[in-house]
C-alpha cells in the first residue's frame, strides 16, 4: 500500500501536487476538461486542510519555440478557477524569481498553477529526462509532494519521480482509485474476459503476453483483428494489417487456439471514408478492395455470447474506426450489453474511453481509466516509476 494525501498534516504546508492537465486546447479554448475535473477532489482536499497548494502539469510536447505558445497552461488556470470557485494564481515561469515570489505570496487555502513543466524540455529535456538539479529546485518550493497524475505514472520525469525522490510523498485520490481498480485484475474473478481493439497489434503485444493465461477469452476487434485473421489464412480484403506482428499473431493463435475470438463478419467500406458505400459482409464475401472498419452483426452476437457469464472485463481499444459515425455500432453494442447486464467493466484509457464518452457510456461502466499508456504498461505487468517512487505505508 502506498501513502496517500490523507497520511500527511497539510495545515500551512506547501503541498506540491502533480496533476494531469494534458487537455485538448483549440484556439486558446479547452475542448474537454475531464482531466481537470478528475483532479478536483485531491485539490479541494488540500485546500480544505489549509494547505498552500502548488500544482504542476505538462501539456503536449515541447520540441521548439513555437510549441511554447500552443502549450501554455494559462487556459487551464482559468478553467480551474471556475471549477474551484476561487482564484488560481498562475506562474508564467517554471523557475526563477517570478515563480518563487508566487510561491512565497501564497496563503493557506490558496492555489498556484505552475507553467507547463515541459517548457523545461526546450533546453536538454530537463523535465522528461528527470534532471536532478531541476527536481531538487522544484522540491525546494514545497514541504510535501502528492502525485495525482495517473496518465504519467509510466514516465520518470522531474515533476513526478524527481519530486518524490526529494520530498515526503503520497498519491492523490485519482491515482489511488485507478490503482485500486486495476489491482482487481491481478487476481481477477472468472470468467475474466479481455477485449482488445485499435489498429496495431504491436501496441498490445505486452498485454496479450501477460494476460493470455489469466483471461478466459480474448475478444479481438478493430484493425488489429485483421492481422490475426490474415495469420489464420482468412480473407481480409484490403483491410489494414500490422505486417511486423504477423508472426506474433500466428504464434499466439497456435499456442492458445481456444482463447482468441475473432470477427466472422465486418462492416466493409469501399474506401476509408465515413461517406463511402458500406455493407456488412462475412469474411468470405469481402472483395479485394473492401476495407473492414467495424465488426458485423454475427460478431457482435458471438462476443455477447462469450460475455454473458463474465465476472470482469478489461477493454482497451474500440472495435471500429470510432471517428466514423458509421463505424461505432460494434463498440456501442458491446458497451450497451456490458452496462445492461451489470458486468464489471474496466476501460483501459485512450481511444476506448474517448469512444465510450462520445457514445454516452463512460460514466455507466465500472471504471474508465484516465491513462492509456500507463494503463497498458500496468496491464503488461511492468513497474510504473511514478508508483514505485512513492513511499509505502
Amino acid at each position: 500500500m502506498k501513502k496517500t494525501i490523507r497520511d500527511y498534516d497539510l495545515n500551512n504546508k506547501r503541498v506540491l501536487i502533480r496533476c494531469d492537465f494534458n487537455v485538448p486546447i483549440k484556439d486558446g479554448k479547452i475542448v474537454d476538461d475531464n482531466r481537470i475535473v478528475m483532479s478536483l477532489p485531491t485539490i479541494k482536499y488540500a485546500i480544505d486542510k489549509n494547505a498552500k497548494v502548488i500544482l504542476f502539469s505538462h501539456l503536449g510536447r515541447i520540441k521548439e519555440e513555437s510549441d511554447l505558445v500552443k502549450n501554455d497552461l494559462a487556459p487551464v488556470a482559468e478553467r480551474l478557477a471556475d471549477l474551484l470557485g476561487q482564484d488560481v494564481a498562475f506562474s508564467t515561469k517554471t523557475r526563477g524569481k517570478v515563480l518563487e515570489e508566487a510561491v512565497n505570496n501564497l496563503k493557506p487555502g490558496e492555489v498556484l498553477l505552475v507553467q507547463n513543466t515541459r517548457y523545461e524540455d526546450l533546453d536538454g529535456k530537463k523535465e522528461s529526462k528527470n534532471d536532478e538539479e531541476l527536481a531538487k529546485y522544484w522540491a525546494s518550493l514545497g514541504d510535501v509532494f502528492i502525485n495525482d497524475a495517473f496518465g504519467t505514472l509510466h514516465r520518470a520525469h522531474a515533476s513526478n519521480v524527481g519530486l518524490a525522490s526529494n520530498l515526503p510523498n503520497g498519491v492523490g485520490f485519482l491515482v489511488e482509485k485507478e490503482l485500486n481498480e486495476l489491482s482487481r485484475l491481478e487476481n481477477p474473478e472468472h470468467p475474466f474476459i479481455l477485449i482488445l481493439g485499435g489498429s496495431k497489434v504491436s501496441d498490445k503485444i505486452g498485454v496479450i503476453e501477460n494476460l493470455v493465461t489469466k483471461a478466459d477469452k480474448i475478444l479481438i476487434g478493430g484493425g488489429m483483428a485483421f492481422t490475426f485473421l490474415k495469420a489464420q489464412g482468412k480473407n481480409i480484403g484490403n483491410s489494414v494489417v500490422d505486417e511486423e506482428s504477423l508472426d506474433f499473431a500466428k504464434g499466439i493463435l497456435e499456442k492458445y487456439p481456444e482463447s482468441i475470438v475473432l470477427p466472422t463478419d465486418v462492416n466493409a467500406f469501399e474506401e476509408f471514408n465515413n461517406d463511402a458505400n458500406n455493407k456488412v459482409k462475412t469474411l468470405d464475401e469481402l472483395t479485394s478492395s473492401d476495407l473492414g472498419l467495424d465488426i458485423g452483426d454475427e460478431t457482435i452476437k458471438a462476443f455477447e455470447e462469450v460475455l454473458k457469464d463474465a465476472k470482469i472485463v478489461f477493454w482497451n481499444g474500440p472495435l471500429g474506426v470510432y471517428e466514423f459515425e458509421k463505424c461505432t455500432r460494434g463498440t456501442k453494442a458491446i458497451l450497451s450489453y456490458l452496462v445492461k447486464n451489470n458486468i464489471n467493466t474496466i476501460l483501459g484509457g485512450g481511444d476506448i474511453v474517448a469512444s465510450a464518452s462520445e457514445l454516452g457510456y463512460k460514466d455507466k461502466v465500472t471504471h474508465a481509466s484516465t491513462g492509456g499508456g500507463a494503463t497498458l504498461e500496468y496491464m503488461e505487468g511492468k513497474e510504473l516509476p511514478g508508483v514505485s517512487s512513492i513511499e509505502d505505508i
